[in-house]
């Protein structure tokens, strides 16, 4: 079983993460921001990962350093447990509906950070998170895990729906990039390597 323990600690926040891509959907999750813990819990949980999480930030500031240090770990994380990716997918895709609204993403488990975000949020905070954040997030977690990552809201609506199925959508894309298939024999790739 696959599985990887990353820890951060910086004057502004002190992180730490086990994530098993090869889980059953278990979260014991806490980072002091109730939405964002919030939606951690659905990205686990849509995955079918594990994902044990706890942050400290500088909560009094704001919760910029402590969403983005975390997307910074749990991308790390991805980045470990997966390995040399050889036998997996690589690629991830899914197109989740969740009530008005319908959000797009896509996954390269490739090895080169890119990053691609089509998305307005109505309104400037979803409960104690502000909504910029969830892209700072993302992108934390897409250079870290050194993937190609695209999130795009095809209908918008109410804020929250479009942030959890963003959550939830990059989970079942992540979840069908990491798998493997039997007949990968090596990495999904001509060059040979990854």
């Amino acid at each position: 079983m696959r599985k990887a323990v990353v820890n951060r600690e910086t004057a502004e926040t002190k992180i730490c993460a086990e994530f098993c891509p090869d889980g059953t959907g278990k979260a014991e999750i806490g980072t002091g921001i109730g939405f964002f813990d919030h939606m951690l819990n659905g990205f686990t949980r849509h995955g079918l990962f594990d994902l044990k999480l706890s942050a400290e930030g500088d909560l009094y500031v704001d919760d910029h350093h402590t969403i983005e240090d975390t997307g910074i770990v749990l991308g790390s994380a991805i980045k470990e447990a997966i390995g040399d990716k050889k036998g997996i997918k690589r690629y991830g895709f899914f197109i989740l509906p969740m009530d008005e609204v319908l959000v797009m993403c896509a996954v390269d488990l490739c090895g080169r950070p890119y990053f691609s975000f089509d998305a307005e949020f109505p309104c400037e905070m979803i409960g104690d998170m502000h909504s910029e954040m969830v892209r700072e997030f993302f992108y934390a977690v897409s250079y870290s895990a050194a993937m190609n990552l695209h999130i795009k809201v095809i209908t918008p609506g109410n804020a929250h729906h479009m942030a959890e199925a963003m959550f939830k959508a990059f989970a079942k894309a992540l979840d069908m990039a990491t798998q493997y298939d039997d007949r990968i024999a090596d990495v999904l790739s001509t060059k040979g390597s990854l």
